[in-house]
C-alpha cells in the first residue's frame, strides 16, 4: 500500500520528507499491456521505443492519419476523419433549396511537497496564496496545507442563469468565467494564454458536477450507435510503446467494459454528439473564442497510462470531473514548437527532458496549456480518472490569416496592376535558382529587388476585410448548433404547433405581420459573405452535432435583404418591429422575417399564436 510504502521510504532515508509522487511510482510498478486478441494483461519486457508506426500526423493537415495524443478534442468527423486524433479538414460543399430570398445550398507544481532539485522557478503563472488560495503554480514551489474549497454555482444552476442573459457573447464570458474561477479572464488571457500552462486547484470534488461522468459514458454505450474509431479509442501506452486497439464496429458495453477492465484508456471523441449537457455547455463557450470549442473525455483505469507525451495544436482545459490523474508538462523544445500548426507525433522519454509542471489533478481541479506543450498523464495505483478536455483555436493563427490573404491579394493584383503581368527576365534561369546562389552578378540583386518590392505592394491589394469573412464561413462550419433554453424553444419556429389531426393539416401558417417583433436567436449563428457577384448568408441552427457531418450551410441572399439582415445584426439583442426592416416594401419586410424565421435564425418576442 501507500502507506507502508511511504513508511519504507521514510526509514531509508532518515526521516526524509516523502513525495507523494514518490510513492505513486514506486507502488506503479511493472508497466502492463493489453493483447488485443484477448484482451488480457500481460507482463511487458522493458523496451524503449518511440510509439507505433503511423502515430506520426501527415504534413498536408490535421485529420489525416492518427495523432498520439489529445486531438483537436472535438466534433467527430461522421468518417474518415474521425478515425484520426484531429477532428478533421473542412468539406466545403453545397445543397439545395429555393425561394426568393435564398436558395440553401450544402452549399508542475509538485503536490504538495518541495523538490529541492526543481526549487528553481520556470516562468509559470505564479498566484499569491493569500489573495487567491488554491490555484496552483510551478513545479518546484512550495505549498500549504488545506485550504478552503473554491466555491460557484452548479453547472445546473450556471446554464439556468445563462439562459436569461440576453446577449450570448456575455453569457460564453460568463461560463467561461466559471470556468476558470477564480482567476480572472483579463488575468488569464494576459499571463497564460498562448504563454504558459496554469493551475487551477479548487479542493472541491462537486465544482464541475453534472459536465460528464463515468455513468453517462455508460449510458452512452448502451443507447446509442458509438463506432470504434469514430466515436471510440481504446488506447494503451506501456514502456514507450502507444498501442491502439479498435476492433471494427459498434462499441458494445460488454466489449468496451471488458478492454478498460483490463487497462485500457477509453477517449470518447465527441461527447457533445451524445451528452445533451456538453453540446449545450460548448455551443456557449464556442462564442468566447470566436473558434470551435470541442471536446473529448478520457476514461483511465487505476495504475495505467493510455497516451504518449506528445503536444497539440490547440488551448487544452484539462477538466477533472472523477478520480485523480498524475500530469507531468514539459514546455516546447525550441521555437519552431511554439505555437505549433500541427500535433506532433510521439515522443520517447529521452527526447523531452524534465516537466515544467508535475502535479496530481482531483475532481474540481482544472489544467490549462498551449499548444506546443508536451504533456502526459497516468493514473495513481489506487484511483481511476475521467477528465474532459476542452480545447479551442485549432487552426486559428495570424498564418492561418495570411494563407486566405495572400492568394486573393496576388489575384487581385495581377488582375490590376500591369507590373505583375509583365514577363520575367528572359535570362532569369540563368544567374537565379540555389545553383546561383553564390554566383556574384548585378543581375541577382537587380532581380530580388524586384520580388521584394512585387511583394510590398501586395499590401494596397490584400482584401482583409474578405479573408476574415472567409475565416468565419469556415468558424461557422465548425460550430455545434445553438442548443434552445425552453423559453427560446417557445419564441421560435420550433414553438409553433403546426400538426395533422383530423384528417387535415392544423396550425400550418406563420402569423408574422408588421407589429410582431423579433431578433436574432443568438449573435454569432449567421454571417454575410460576398462571394463572386452574389452575398452568401452562412448560418449555424442546421449544422450536426457530430463535426462536419453536415456541408457548410448557407443562403444565397438577393442583395435588396442585405441591408435588413445588417440590421438585425446590429440591432441584437434588441427585438426590433418587422416594419422597421429597411426593405423595400412591406410585404419584403414581412417575407425576409418569415423566411428567417423558418430557418431557426430568428425568435419573437411573444410566441405566436396560429391565426
Amino acid at each position: 500500500t501507500l502507506a507502508c510504502l511511504a513508511q519504507t521510504r521514510q526509514g531509508t532515508e532518515s526521516g526524509a520528507r516523502v513525495s507523494a509522487l514518490w510513492v505513486y511510482r514506486s507502488a506503479a510498478g511493472p508497466g502492463l499491456s493489453v493483447s488485443l486478441r484477448s484482451r488480457r494483461i500481460k507482463k511487458r519486457p522493458k523496451q524503449s521505443k518511440r510509439g507505433v508506426s503511423g502515430d506520426c500526423p501527415a504534413p498536408a493537415g490535421p485529420g489525416k492519419g492518427e495523432q498520439p495524443g489529445a486531438p483537436h478534442p472535438g466534433r467527430g468527423a461522421a468518417a474518415g476523419p474521425g478515425k484520426g486524433e484531429q477532428s478533421g479538414a473542412p468539406h466545403p460543399g453545397r445543397g439545395a433549396a429555393g425561394g426568393k430570398l435564398g436558395r440553401s445550398r450544402k452549399g508542475k507544481q509538485r503536490d504538495g511537497y518541495l523538490d529541492p532539485m526543481q526549487s528553481q522557478t520556470s516562468g509559470l503563472q505564479e498566484i499569491p496564496r493569500p489573495q487567491l488560495a488554491g490555484v496552483g503554480a510551478e513545479r518546484g514551489a512550495s505549498c500549504p496545507g488545506p485550504q478552503e474549497p473554491i466555491t460557484g454555482p452548479s453547472l445546473h444552476g450556471l446554464l439556468q442563469e445563462l439562459g436569461r442573459v440576453q446577449h450570448s457573447r456575455q453569457r460564453a464570458a460568463k461560463l467561461f468565467e466559471w470556468l476558470i474561477a477564480p482567476i480572472s479572464p483579463q488575468q488569464f488571457f494576459e499571463q497564460s494564454w498562448e504563454n504558459k500552462p496554469l493551475l487551477i486547484r479548487r479542493h472541491n470534488l462537486a465544482y464541475y458536477q453534472g459536465l460528464f461522468s463515468t455513468a453517462t459514458f455508460d449510458a452512452i454505450l448502451r443507447d446509442n450507435d458509438v463506432q470504434f474509431g469514430v466515436n471510440l479509442d481504446v488506447t494503451s501506452y506501456v514502456d514507450g510503446t502507444r498501442e491502439t486497439h479498435n476492433p471494427v464496429g459498434r462499441a458494445l458495453p460488454a466489449v468496451v467494459w471488458d478492454f478498460y477492465r483490463n487497462g485500457c484508456s477509453l477517449r470518447m471523441l465527441n461527447p457533445q454528439a451524445f451528452s445533451a449537457t456538453v453540446w449545450h455547455f460548448l455551443s456557449i463557450l464556442q462564442e468566447q473564442f470566436g473558434s470551435m470549442a470541442g471536446a473529448n473525455t478520457y476514461l483511465t483505469p487505476a495504475g495505467t497510462q493510455g497516451f504518449a507525451p506528445h503536444y497539440d495544436d490547440i488551448e487544452a482545459f484539462v477538466i477533472q470531473l472523477e478520480g485523480k490523474k498524475h500530469w507531468r508538462v514539459y514546455g516546447p523544445r525550441d521555437d519552431t514548437e511554439v505555437l505549433p500548426q500541427f500535433s506532433s507525433c510521439n515522443f520517447a522519454q529521452e527526447e523531452i527532458g524534465e516537466p515544467i509542471l508535475e502535479t496530481i489533478l482531483e475532481a474540481g481541479d482544472l489544467l490549462y496549456f498551449p499548444r506546443g506543450f508536451i504533456h502526459q498523464g497516468d493514473c495513481l495505483p489506487d484511483a481511476h480518472s475521467l477528465h474532459i478536455t476542452l480545447s479551442s483555436y485549432q487552426r486559428n493563427s495570424w498564418g492561418d490569416l495570411l494563407e486566405k490573404l495572400l492568394p486573393a491579394a496576388l489575384q487581385m493584383a495581377i488582375e490590376e496592376d500591369v507590373e505583375y503581368r509583365q514577363g520575367l527576365p528572359i535570362d532569369y534561369l540563368e544567374y537565379m535558382g540555389v545553383v546561383n546562389s553564390d554566383v556574384v552578378d548585378s543581375r541577382r540583386g537587380a532581380f530580388i529587388e524586384r520580388v521584394q518590392n512585387l511583394i510590398k505592394k501586395l499590401v494596397d491589394y490584400a482584401p482583409i476585410d474578405a479573408a476574415v469573412d472567409q475565416k468565419a464561413k469556415l468558424f461557422l462550419h465548425d460550430c455545434l448548433p445553438p442548443m434552445l433554453t425552453e423559453h427560446e424553444r417557445a419564441l421560435s419556429i420550433h414553438g409553433l404547433p403546426a400538426r395533422w389531426e383530423d384528417g387535415d393539416v392544423r396550425d400550418a401558417d406563420i402569423p408574422i405581420n408588421k407589429g410582431t417583433q423579433v431578433r436574432l436567436l443568438r449573435h454569432g449563428i449567421i454571417r454575410l459573405c460576398n462571394e463572386g457577384n452574389g452575398v452568401l448568408l452562412y448560418y449555424t441552427t442546421e449544422n450536426s452535432r457530430v463535426y462536419h457531418k453536415e456541408e457548410p450551410k448557407y443562403l444565397e441572399i438577393d442583395t435588396e435583404f442585405t441591408d435588413g439582415i445588417e440590421f438585425l445584426l446590429s440591432s441584437y439583442p434588441k427585438y426590433v418591429c418587422v416594419e422597421t426592416l429597411p426593405c423595400d416594401t412591406l410585404d419584403d419586410k414581412i417575407s425576409l422575417a418569415t423566411f428567417l424565421f423558418e430557418k431557426g435564425l430568428l425568435i419573437t418576442k411573444k410566441p405566436l399564436v396560429p391565426m
